[in-house]
């Protein structure tokens, strides 16, 4: 059981490596530029998320609450004339 342990936490060490700079496999270059766009993206670009892939949040209900206006379509049941 120890040794079952042991490796497990061994495992577990070894996907925690010193990062590298990231680059592109032996013989293989970096994607092709998008269509309209002036230059192909560097590695950098590529791995930084944009707004959309991580949005900021807005959390702050007690600043930005406002009086709400008057609902004319907020009847009471069972009134239909």
């Amino acid at each position: 059981m120890r040794t079952i342990l042991t490796l497990g936490a061994l495992l577990v060490l070894a996907g925690c490596g010193s990062a590298a700079e990231l680059k592109p496999a032996p013989g293989k270059a970096l994607p092709v530029a998008p269509r309209g766009a002036r230059a192909t993206p560097t590695l950098a670009k590529l791995l930084t998320p944009t707004t959309q892939q991580r949005p900021q949040r807005s959390d702050e209900l007690l600043t930005n609450s406002e009086t709400r206006r008057t609902d004319e379509f907020n009847l009471p049941p069972g009134n239909t004339n």
